[in-house]
């Protein structure tokens, strides 16, 4: 049984002239990676956000467990799903351990406040995520990409099935995307947690993700694993660029384009 089940989803944004996505059909099954991909404005944010509850379809099904979405329970539901969205303001000064242990809150009743026990899985996602020297120090003085690993800690804080990730390593250097791709693949291997993550870092993708769907204009346009997806005519449709290159290169592809 697959974890998710998307049939026929279309959503449309207040005022808009067309669906911001259209017709989506979608299977995310336990113990998997799946990497969105698409130009800007293709509508993968969107999408992960209808996956994450937090829009509602125009029209469709979403379905967790076999349960459609919306029958579920939120704070239910907050611990099958965590959703990263690509930037999220703290405006106030909470040490980094705070933010995380706030992720505890759909496991917590209206009477119980976080205790010791919560605490430790809070500092266990730091440690997860390769952040646990960040712990004590003040989320707004940390950098975007400090502040997206505290943020991805959060979500594991919640000890999802379902991990949904928007552009988790848009603000990470080199060293700390990969490390990113790295805790992922552990986390599928030794907690179960399935990845949907929309990304523009393809080469990323390549080695580690079990599946890759491209939107284009709100629908998808090529769905398959990385070695069926990341072709260079591929590609240069799902981006409308014919200028877009890959090469494959050992177990990875390199994508590059032609100036």
């Amino acid at each position: 049984m697959p974890l998710m089940t998307v049939r026929d989803l279309r959503f449309t944004y207040r005022g808009g002239s067309a669906p911001a996505v259209r017709g989506i059909v979608l299977e995310v099954v336990e113990r998997s990676m799946t990497a969105l991909i698409g130009a800007n404005g293709s509508g993968k944010s969107t999408l992960i956000r209808l996956l994450a509850g937090l829009l509602t379809p125009e029209s469709g099904t979403i379905e967790l467990e076999a349960k459609p979405l919306h029958h579920w329970d939120p704070r239910a539901r907050a611990r099958r799903i965590a959703y990263v969205p690509q930037n999220m303001a703290v405006a106030f000064p909470f040490p980094a351990i705070d933010v995380v242990l706030s992720g505890r809150t759909p496991h917590l009743n209206a009477f119980r406040l976080e205790g010791a026990g919560d605490r430790a899985k809070a500092m266990e996602a730091l440690e997860t995520v390769g952040a646990a020297h960040l712990a004590t120090r003040y989320v707004t003085a940390l950098s975007g990409g400090e502040r997206q690993m505290v943020m991805l800690a959060r979500a594991l804080a919640q000890e999802p099935s379902l991990l949904l990730l928007d552009e988790p390593s848009a603000a990470l250097d080199l060293k700390h995307r990969a490390a990113l791709i790295r805790t992922l693949v552990r986390l599928r291997a030794e907690r179960s947690v399935s990845v949907v993550m929309v990304t523009h870092d393809l080469q990323l993708t390549s080695a580690a993700f079990d599946r890759i769907v491209a939107l284009r204009c709100g629908e998808i346009s090529a769905e398959g694993s990385p070695d069926e997806v990341l072709q260079r005519q591929k590609l240069a449709e799902i981006y409308s660029d014919p200028g877009v290159q890959a090469l494959r290169v050992g177990s990875q592809t390199v994508i590059w384009t032609e100036l």
